[in-house]
């Protein structure tokens, strides 16, 4: 299939698995110094930075490999939406190469919402969790469940993606366990804070949230 249809870079067009040499080059690493908490950029190392502040976040850290910028977007698009074929394992080696390894006993993903998953067939934070923990030697288990479907949080604010995803999730005993929580993309905390407070009440010792890209605001 590839001699007949070469592969093609998803955001240029050049030739190129999944992505370029150039658009991967072009790829901007969330560098220090950042928010201790979240993760965001700033201008100096802080505790809490100003998209944190006062807020209940349910995680003890969040980090993520890439800003949400330019080659990501269409990237992203192609792997929710289309089902990119290697998208996984690029993601994986990008986090894997800009990111220490957490300190954890196990990795799970932010699960799908069943009805979007059926039309999608593929779900990237499933599919980054289970690459990242075959590159950190971490077993990989599904402690959460959705307990509900919700809106889409595309397109809500920072306060109704909060309350969309408020009682989203359910977890499994997770008692002691240090849990590396995976998904796509860190947009504004709100679904991965609600996962973890779901882990947290279900017994995880920490959570250390991991996304392959995130929202610079």
């Amino acid at each position: 299939m590839d001699l007949l249809f070469p592969p093609r870079c998803v955001a240029c067009g050049h030739d190129g698995e999944v992505l370029c040499d150039a658009c991967r080059a072009s790829l901007r690493t969330v560098s220090e110094p950042r928010c201790a908490l979240c993760g965001a950029p700033t201008a100096w190392a802080v505790a809490r930075c100003r998209e944190c502040a006062g807020r209940r976040l349910r995680f003890d850290s969040a980090r993520a490999g890439v800003l949400y910028l330019g080659p990501v977007r269409p990237l992203m698009r192609a792997w929710k939406e289309r089902g990119l074929r290697r998208a996984a394992d690029l993601a994986a080696e990008t986090v894997v190469a800009r990111i220490a390894i957490p300190t954890a006993d196990v990795v799970t993903p932010v699960p799908p919402d069943a009805v979007r998953q059926l039309a999608r067939g593929r779900h990237p934070a499933v599919e980054l969790a289970g690459a990242l923990g075959d590159r950190w030697g971490l077993e990989r288990a599904d402690l959460l469940a959705r307990s509900g479907g919700g809106r889409r949080q595309t397109g809500l604010g920072r306060a109704d993606r909060a309350g969309n995803v408020r009682n989203a999730f359910v977890a499994r005993d997770a008692v002691g366990q240090r849990v590396v929580l995976v998904d796509d993309v860190y947009t504004t905390g709100a679904t991965v804070s609600a996962a973890a407070g779901a882990l947290k009440r279900a017994g995880a010792a920490s959570v250390a949230v991991v996304t392959f890209a995130r929202t610079v605001r």
